[in-house]
């Protein structure tokens, strides 16, 4: 490999990617009790009226409103009660003029009703009769057939993730079962002859597999499905034999370390042989994470990530992300902000982007974005860091006590 290569901006470099990629969102069958956080893949109808009957919204007597007219305490409306309205069945009577029944929460409204008197605005005159003793109006106090939503209104668009609430509507419409985006795989190769298992203990000059794990809950987090292949130490059989089955095995492919241009890193070698046009980007203008690698192989979006964890979380989250996101129909959620001043001098060179991770302290009923300064290496610094702030290409940095939008992690 050359020891020099071009850097692409972060904006050029995902224009260049998604010149290549084109994302196909595959769909699969899911029960509806199943979905929740999952991508609707095709946009749903109501198939009937929600309600499908006038329902009361409380417990009280189902009346005709025009009965109540000028009802006060000192001069109370007298209605006969004909009956109730068991709960979960159909009404089998019907209100006539000065007549009543008694309906509860979510009890059908019967016919010649149109309104509900609160049971507390009622008393008791006889065995059949009551005295309401406020007026109500036509409607008052019941939901009407289709309030909630009409047969063939449009109920949920693809590429929606499901909530709890959007689980819950569904059911009360008897759909059981919608079409979802399928997962995309995610291929994990963590690479390096220094890099051990997390539960093995570490020799001199060994360190435990960080990144792997954490991209691995990043690909959850944006709703893929991780699969992770192990460490591969550097041996080009050995990264060869672990793209292949990457390659044949998910939609997208991740190689952690191994980007840098140095004689040992093959990275961009091996990903050139998975397919064309192979390697696009190699260097992004970013701090951390300058030597990375984007790739589309036979239209199979294929990334190369720095080992240092820093640089691979701050990677992930501008190229990886949103081509899980691309491959799921949807669009990524909004990124939780807060404004804060930022608590000391930090100096930038323009022309690149800088990721700045910080924590929060309240200071005089002000909120300070502390730096967390430190090695791209060193996991700790993200540990204790709430959030991040970016540094823009054109500027030389930013001054103590400027105001500044911190991204909560």
């Amino acid at each position: 490999m050359t020891e020099l290569f071009t850097v692409y901006t972060p904006p050029a470099a995902w224009a260049r990617f998604r010149s290549h990629f084109t994302p196909h969102v595959r769909s699969e069958r899911i029960a509806v009790r199943d979905a929740l956080d999952r991508i609707l893949a095709a946009s749903l109808t109501s198939p009937q009226d929600l309600p499908e009957f006038p329902r009361s919204t409380v417990d009280g007597y189902a009346v005709s409103a025009v009965d109540t007219f000028g009802a006060t305490p000192g001069l109370p409306a007298l209605l006969t009660v004909v009956g109730e309205v068991p709960m979960g069945q159909a009404a089998a009577l019907e209100i006539g003029v000065g007549e009543a029944a008694l309906v509860h929460t979510g009890g059908m409204i019967p016919p010649g009703a149109d309104a509900v008197v609160m049971i507390e605005n009622t008393q008791r005159a006889g065995p059949n009769s009551i005295e309401v003793m406020a007026p109500v109006s036509e409607g008052q106090s019941v939901i009407q057939i289709g309030e909630d939503i009409r047969r063939g209104s449009p109920v949920l668009t693809a590429g929606r993730k499901l909530r709890a609430q959007d689980i819950g509507g569904l059911l009360a419409l008897g759909i059981t079962e919608v079409a979802a985006a399928v997962r995309p795989r995610v291929g994990i190769i963590s690479t390096g002859d220094e890099v051990v298992a997390p539960d093995q203990p570490v020799l001199p000059g060994q360190v435990r597999d960080i990144n792997s794990y954490t991209l691995a809950a990043l690909t959850a987090r944006a709703g893929g499905q991780a699969v992770r292949y192990g460490i591969i130490p550097d041996d080009r059989p050995a990264l060869e034999a672990a793209a292949g089955r990457a390659f044949a095995e998910c939609d997208i492919i991740v190689f952690s370390a191994g980007s840098s241009v140095s004689y040992r890193d093959m990275t961009a070698d091996v990903i050139s042989e998975l397919g064309a046009p192979g390697v696009l980007v190699h260097g992004v203008s970013v701090k951390p994470g300058k030597p990375t690698i984007l790739a589309v192989c036979d239209g199979k979006p294929v990334f190369g990530l720095p080992g240092n964890p820093v640089s691979a979380m701050v990677i992930f989250d501008l190229f990886i992300t949103p081509t899980i996101v691309a491959l799921l129909g949807t669009s990524a959620p909004p990124q939780q902000q807060v404004r804060a001043r930022l608590a000391r001098n930090i100096a930038s060179d323009s022309g690149r982007e800088d990721y700045i991770q910080v924590r929060l302290e309240h200071r005089d009923g002000e909120q300070w974005a502390v730096p967390v300064l430190g090695k791209s290496n060193l996991i700790y610094t993200l540990v204790n860091a709430e959030g991040t702030i970016k540094i823009d290409l054109d500027s030389n940095g930013i001054k103590a006590g400027e105001w500044v939008t911190v991204i909560l992690f």
